[in-house]
């Protein structure tokens, strides 16, 4: 066998044992997932994706896995926006706590086929057309250009969001979870539940940020390995990050930022290739690893300050309510 093939058998059983390890002991069907437990959940895969590094590190060399602990990192920070929007579904249909952890890993797991469809079809288009890669650089440096001016203040209307609209259009839905069942029967009529709705939708929105997030791997590297692998580990972080991060949203506010200077970046790295100019791949490693870090210190920063001065300002409040009710 091949190093190369060694490597794919490796990611394969290790991906079986991991998923049997978190799915029959870390998890059970309708429990809550508390933030302690999506900690431990969230250190498993993140080990985990490091075991690999290193695993790859000795099977194909520092060059390939250098290109997928980077491809890592971008889709693993990439994935943060991903829960920040799958916080605002589970809001809008009312899902029951209960229900999160089995609906997350059945949209995550819808997310992981279509992005392995989304990867081959990719890979193939490279090695027929390689200058489609120069298109993903363009797609990128727009891409990053608008998420960093991007303004969230307004939550998006789901309501309007063209995937509901045509699910509503197609299915006849019930506003009701079911009791955890994709289906429920009603004067003999068959209705799908909001745990359904929630699931497409869940597996949907992936692919939406998909389309930015697989061209940023092909950006670092244009090895199936890598690309692959990359991806498949960050989507399964993507349930232990939900519930670690679903009370937290406001604390990353300026990661955004970090993302877009992380496509931007990956963007020009790709369009510098028509000049013959290589970006070597600790470089790159370096630009994702400070613009993530730098990011998350600085958001968290901003959090703790504003948490600060709004504890200050309801003190004053009371402080001048109090004086008012001894006058």
């Amino acid at each position: 066998m091949t190093p190369e093939q060694i490597t794919y058998l490796g990611f394969g059983v290790l991906l079986v044992l991991a998923l049997v390890f978190d799915l029959g002991l870390l998890s059970r069907k309708s429990s809550v997932i508390t933030v302690k437990k999506a900690l431990f959940q969230t250190i498993f895969w993140v080990s985990l994706a490091m075991a690999f590094f290193v695993f790859v590190w000795y099977e194909d060399g520092k060059v390939v896995a250098l290109e997928y602990l980077s491809a890592y990192l971008t889709e693993w920070s990439l994935s943060i926006d991903n829960i920040f929007v799958f916080i605002l579904i589970f809001g809008f249909f009312g899902i029951r706590e209960i229900y999160y952890a089995r609906v997350l890993l059945l949209g995550i797991l819808m997310a992981i086929v279509f992005r392995i469809v989304f990867i081959t079809v990719g890979i193939e288009l490279v090695q027929k057309v390689h200058e489609i890669l120069y298109v993903f650089g363009v797609i990128l440096l727009v891409t990053g250009i608008r998420m960093f001016s991007a303004k969230h203040d307004e939550e998006p209307n789901l309501e309007g969001n063209r995937i509901y609209r045509l699910i509503r259009r197609f299915v006849p839905i019930v506003a009701d979870d079911g009791g955890g069942k994709f289906t429920v029967r009603r004067e003999g009529r068959r209705y799908y539940t909001s745990i359904f709705v929630v699931v497409v939708m869940l597996a949907a929105t992936d692919i939406v940020f998909a389309v930015d997030s697989i061209p940023a791997v092909f950006g670092i590297s244009q090895n199936p390995l890598v690309i692959y692998t990359s991806n498949i580990f960050a989507v399964l972080g993507l349930r232990s990050l939900f519930f670690l991060l679903k009370g937290a949203v406001n604390k990353f506010a300026h990661l955004q930022q970090g993302i877009a200077i992380v496509l931007i970046f990956i963007g020009l790295k790709m369009l510098a290739e028509i000049i013959h100019i290589k970006v070597p791949p600790h470089i790159s490693l370096l630009v994702i690893l400070v613009c993530i870090t730098a990011s998350i210190v600085y958001s968290i920063s901003v959090a703790s300050r504003e948490a600060v001065s709004g504890d200050k300002e309801l003190e004053k409040k009371e402080a001048d309510s109090t004086t008012r009710d001894l006058h």
